[in-house]
């Protein structure tokens, strides 16, 4: 199974990209923050720390350090002075960024140091929190910094406020009310764009011959209007075209139906037989090839109504025909389904197929399955099947697998290409293909009513 990030439709795109732009904003704004953050804490702390350093400096050679001498105790005193280093308290971590810090300053405060320290002390457990006049209830971060300055060791101890948990907090809230104020107006208007969207691709896979030309309602934007407007105006004309086409035909067939008759009745009075016989033999071959072209020419159009077909009966019917002639078609496993389509164009298809199916398979065989939910209408038979290329050249109009122009040993060569132009206007298709075993199988694939 493939897995797909990326969403197929036009909401879900859009709805992805906004998200994930927003997480990306919000993650370069986090890091801004946390870099800030860590500034403000160095400057704080690194600040205070150098004037504690600079101040006990002052007051040693002054003579009037208060605070302790030695460095045993420290992490309770604000200032230590030692001539040993200074040292490291269990579980300390040390803060090698505010010794950089802390030393620059004092560089730049002309203070000659050696080497600076620092490290954080481990967080005591409290029993309770106090909010004290003018320090808040949080205790904040307790650090240590050591300078060796002139030979003797400086140290001084401060507490650093920290707010990391709650800028955490912050940026959750920030990013969630981010996502509900711009992805709920993104989702509205997407779904006004892909609704008119989704009407319009279904309208466009309506089969034009159906004359379905119904004008889709003009909504949502503006430039989604104007593609509808556009739509409906295409449609109107392949109507029109079509309206027209069938006109045509219906005219040339009944002025050339008309002097054929004219010219039978004729062709009897000729007293040749054999003359007479060859002639109404040609006049025959003309009528039926017409009725074939003007077949072809209307598959998929008329006034018919599609109707929910139950399949069992129509094979069953079918099959009933052709034995009732003498002819070989068996009904092999039919599935009780039913499909949406019109009952005589979909009998053509399926008696063009059984007759060719009869006709150079020795034998036919009809069959129904589901599969995908699609119902396959199979004519099968026993014949020599056909090569890659007769497959793919026969389906066209008046190609022929026996090369010559017989109509008693070829046809027209335009039941194939009926049977197709059927089966897409109902919806579905037509495939030929060679069973393993020998024979051609011949399928009508339609969806379920």
């Amino acid at each position: 199974m493939k897995f797909r990030l990326w969403p197929r439709s036009l909401v879900g795109q859009l709805v992805f990209a906004v998200a994930v732009m927003l997480f990306v904003a919000q993650a370069i704004n986090f890091a801004l923050l946390v870099r800030g953050q860590k500034q403000q804490f160095l400057a704080h702390g690194g600040g205070m720390a150098v004037a504690r350093i600079i101040d006990a400096v002052e007051r040693d050679r002054r003579g009037d350090f208060r605070g302790r001498r030695d460095p045993r105790g420290h992490e309770r005193a604000k200032q230590v002075i030692s001539d040993t280093p200074i040292p490291v308290p269990a579980g300390a971590k040390p803060m090698p960024d505010l010794a950089g810090y802390v030393s620059n300053l004092l560089h730049e405060a002309d203070v000659r140091v050696e080497a600076v320290d620092a490290w954080a002390l481990p967080a005591r457990p409290r029993a309770r929190r106090v909010n004290l006049p003018g320090r808040s209830g949080f205790p904040g971060r307790i650090v240590v910094v050591s300078a060796k300055i002139e030979g003797r060791y400086v140290a001084v101890r401060s507490r650093i406020q920290v707010g990391g948990d709650r800028l955490q907090g912050f940026l959750l809230w920030q990013t969630l009310s981010l996502y509900l104020l711009l992805l709920v107006p993104i989702l509205l208007i997407a779904w006004r764009v892909a609704r008119p969207l989704r009407d319009l691709t279904r309208a466009a896979r309506v089969n034009p011959a159906l004359r379905d030309a119904t004008p889709l309602e003009e909504e949502g934007p503006s430039d989604m209007r104007d593609l509808i407007a556009a739509f409906n105006a295409y449609r109107a004309r392949i109507a029109t075209m079509l309206s027209d086409k069938d006109r045509m035909l219906g005219a040339v067939g009944h002025d050339l139906r008309t002097p054929l008759a004219s010219l039978r009745v004729r062709v009897e009075q000729v007293e040749d037989d054999a003359l007479r016989d060859k002639m109404i033999a040609s006049i025959e071959e003309m009528t039926a090839m017409l009725s074939d072209i003007l077949a072809l020419a209307r598959s998929g159009s008329g006034n018919e109504a599609q109707e929910r077909i139950p399949l069992r009966e129509l094979i069953g019917e079918l099959a009933a025909d052709y034995q009732e002639r003498g002819q070989e078609v068996a009904v092999a496993d039919v599935a009780d389904v039913a499909v949406l389509a019109r009952p005589m164009l979909l009998k053509r298809a399926l008696r063009n197929l059984a007759d060719n199916a009869v006709a150079y398979g020795v034998r036919a065989r009809l069959s129904v399955r589901v599969e995908e939910g699609t119902a396959r209408i199979a004519i099968s038979d026993d014949g020599p099947g056909l090569t890659d290329e007769q497959i793919r050249t026969l389906i066209e109009p008046f190609a022929r697998g026996e090369q010559s122009r017989n109509r008693a040993t070829g046809g027209a060569g335009l039941g194939l290409s009926i049977a197709r132009d059927i089966a897409e206007g109902e919806g579905g298709a037509l495939t030929l293909s060679n069973r393993p075993g020998g024979g051609l199988d011949a399928v009508i694939v339609l969806p379920l009513a």
